[in-house]
Parts: structure tokens; sequence; C-alpha cells
């Protein structure tokens, strides 16, 4: 793969081809079946094809077809565990790399954007990129007064391969969608849409990174890099080692996922309280575990990739805390009155006050523990009871709106939660919401009146 493919016709084309090759490998399993092979056999060897193709393409094309992946690998702790083992492998792998862009398309980049004396700026630079990712990639550098940093190009034509194949996978979201229940495909390509322009302006991303590295330059469980120098679509920042949540998922221990879990959901609360932005990309490749000699209890989150924020001057909304406090103590009416102030609930929708707390509960379950255990099995039975149409809670939840303000607030805590679920930790997310979640706190400790796994 020598550049990124930008010209829409030969992009669709790849896209497209998606459904073709799947429906001809299901015509193959389908003879080979009739020939005699045992049907699990032949049934994994076509998820593992289908698992190969669908996220070698979405990988190659970088641009919106990567990004969408990356949003979609968060999810994968949803899928049935029959479908997730040939599945996981392939959507981790979007949560780390993608096929780099040549060297001499970055140093051409470069020169173009920090000037044709770009490399004494640094005394030294990598060609070999450290990471790639949806829009850009980063290379490990020296800066000129010696500090380690990271610098990320942008790839050129990036702005319109994002939009060309957001556009084409909004048409192909049938094919994708059926691999997590419970998730609508098509509001997470118009959402990603609505934010490609805030994530091509570096300026803006350097601004998000600076506020957030000022607010944790001294806080003793998150770090964030510094911005070192930024130039149109070219962002040097502090390096940050460490390992990367795609390993601890893969191969950490318990204790490494249970302190990446309670520091993944302390930055998830205290971030927008604290810095008054809500970080909008939670997949495993943002993230990094700082280990040292020091006891478990000392060990960092690094967060990277400011690329997409949501501005929230006062943090989560107070109504988020409020209805879930009022959740906790089984106050269904108070939940549904605050519901529809919010535009969750529309006017003309008449629903039951008791049935939306049964929808809720069960959701809302690790806010009732002091410490949670988040598993995949958990997260599979949430989104099996949400998109079974045989259950209340799909027919209740089709009731449901999702107000605009509130779209990048709810991916982002679900996407959260597909990592906590991915890692497996044991994390204390009530303490967290009691510290940083406005109008949550004045719960108690006692018990909610009805316990959230009896309405599962």
């Amino acid at each position: 793969m020598s550049d990124l493919p930008r010209k829409a016709v030969t992009r669709t084309a790849r896209l497209a081809a998606l459904p073709l090759g799947i429906a001809g490998r299901a015509t193959l399993g389908l003879g080979r079946r009739i020939g005699g092979r045992s049907a699990d056999v032949v049934t994994a060897e076509l998820q593992q094809a289908t698992a190969d193709q669908l996220f070698k393409v979405l990988g190659e094309l970088k641009g919106g077809a990567m990004k969408f992946g990356q949003a979609l690998s968060v999810f994968e702790a949803a899928l049935p565990e029959e479908v997730a083992g040939p599945y996981r492998a392939a959507l981790t792998k979007l949560q780390e790399a993608a096929p780099p862009m040549p060297a001499s398309k970055v140093h051409a980049a470069l020169a173009d954007r920090l000037g044709q004396n770009w490399r004494k700026q640094f005394r030294s630079f990598e060609d070999r990129p450290a990471a790639a990712a949806s829009i850009g990639q980063v290379h490990r550098a020296v800066w000129h007064d010696g500090r380690q940093v990271a610098v990320k190009v942008q790839y050129p034509g990036a702005g319109e391969a994002l939009l060309a194949d957001l556009g084409q996978l909004s048409r192909v979201a049938w094919l994708i969608g059926p691999l997590i229940p419970g998730l609508d495909v098509k509001p997470l390509i118009s959402e990603l849409r609505e934010r490609v322009a805030e994530e091509l302006d570096y300026q803006l991303e350097a601004e998000a990174q600076r506020r957030h590295a000022e607010e944790f330059a001294d806080d003793p469980d998150i770090r964030v890099p510094g911005v070192v120098a930024q130039a149109d679509q070219v962002l040097v920042t502090e390096w940050m080692g460490g390992t990367p949540l795609s390993e601890v998922i893969a191969t950490g221990t318990q204790a490494e996922r249970d302190r990446a879990g309670q520091l993944l959901a302390r930055f998830l609360f205290a971030g927008p309280s604290r810095t008054g932005l809500l970080h909008a990309d939670p997949h495993p490749g943002n993230f990094r575990l700082l280990k040292d000699d020091g006891p478990v209890e000392e060990w960092r989150l690094g967060v990277m990739d400011f690329g997409t924020v949501d501005r929230l001057p006062d943090g989560l909304p107070t109504p988020i805390g409020n209805s879930l406090r009022m959740a906790l103590a089984g106050d269904a009416a108070g939940v549904l009155d605050m519901l529809r102030e919010e535009g969750f609930v529309k006017p003309s929708i008449d629903l039951d006050p008791d049935a939306v707390l049964d929808y809720l509960l069960p959701i809302i379950e690790p806010a009732t523990v002091e410490t949670f255990h988040f598993t995949r099995g958990w997260m599979r039975a949430q989104a099996t009871r949400i998109a079974d149409p045989r259950s209340p809670a799909y027919n209740l939840g089709k009731q449901l709106n999702l107000p605009p303000s509130y779209l990048l607030i709810h991916r982002v805590t679900l996407s959260t939660i597909g990592v906590l679920c991915q890692l497996g930790a044991n994390a204390p997310f009530r303490t967290e919401m009691l510290d940083w979640l406005p109008g949550f706190a004045g719960a108690g400790e006692a018990a909610p009146t009805r316990h959230p796994s009896d309405r599962l």
C-alpha cells in the first residue's frame, strides 16, 4: 500500500465489493457442507475469512473506513461469543495500526507544512512510523531541544477520503449492523461524519490537548503529553511510552486490567469536570498503562489523541446524575419526568414509568456497587436484551429518543464501558460517579429499591 487511495470510484468499489465477497463465501460454504464437511467447521472458516476481508479493507483504506472500524472495535465485547472469537483479532488490529504512508510522502508533507528546512527542528527523525491511524500516522523523533517527541502527520487527501468512505459505509450498514446486537450503525456513521472537520483541524486538537495536559500536569493517576508544536496538518507532542490497552486486553494480568479499568473510569468522569472537554475517541489505541517499579496503585493512565472532543463547559450534564440517582432510589415517575424534560421521551409518547425503570436498571448496574466486574458476558446480556424483538426492553427502546446534545456523550460512555468489558476489569464505577458526576452525589450507600440483576 503506497498511498492513501483518494479516487472516490476506487474507494467506493472496494467497500461495495464487501457484500459480494461475503455472499460468495456463503455460497461456497453451502457447497462444502453439502459435500460432507462439518457445518461448525465451515461456519468458523467463513467467519474468519469474512473478518479478514472486512477489516483488511477498512484498514487499508484508512480515512473514514478505518475510523469507523476503530469505533466499531470497542463494541466487540457485545458480540455473541461464537461470533466474537474469529472477529476479535481482526477488530483489535484496527485499534493500533494501519498500513503506513511511505517515507517519501511523509518528508514531502513535512516540507510543505514545516518548511524546506524542517529537519533542522529535529535532532533525529525516524522514518518508520511508530503508529498509523485513520487520518494520520505518528513518527518518533527528538526535538531540537532534546525532548523525545511524537510527530503526527495527516495523510494527504484524508478529508476527502473520510467523507467518501462514510457516505459509502452508510449504504452498506446493513452488512455490518447485525454483527453488534443493539447497535444502530447508521447514527454512528452520521455522527462520525459530523466530527470530520473538527478532527482534521490539528489546531483544535492542539488546543484540546494543551487544556488536558495543563490540568493533569501534576496528577498522580492521569498523564497527557504536552504539545510541543503545531503547524497546519502536523502536530508535535511529547512522546509517551507505556503498554497499549489493546495489549493489556490481550495478555494483561488481572492487576493490570483492574488498574487500567479504574483509571479509565476516572478519566471518563473527571475529564469533563476538570477540563470542560470530553475526550470522544475512547478506543484502546488511544490509551497507555504507564507502569513503573512502584506498587500497582501508583501506575498511571496515559491518554492521547484529542482530535475529537465534546465541549462541556459545566462538565457532564447534571440531569444525567439526577436521573441515575432517582433510578437507584426507585423514583420511576421522577426518572420519566427528567427524560421528558431532556428530550429523551417526546411529548407524543406515552410510557409506563415502571417499565422505563425496568429498562434502565440493568444498564446502570455498575452504579449500584462499590466495585463492578465488567465482563463481555454482562455486556452481551445487555445488548441482547435490548436487541431481542421479543423483549419488553426492545419495544420500549424503540420509543426513546436520543437528543443531539447527548449523542456524543452516549457514544463515549458506551464505548468506554465496551473497553472496560474487553479488559474484564473490576472498576469502582460508582465511586468515580460520586466524585465527579454532577447530580449523582447524595444517592447514599444503601442498596437500590430493586436490584438490577433481578431485571435481566
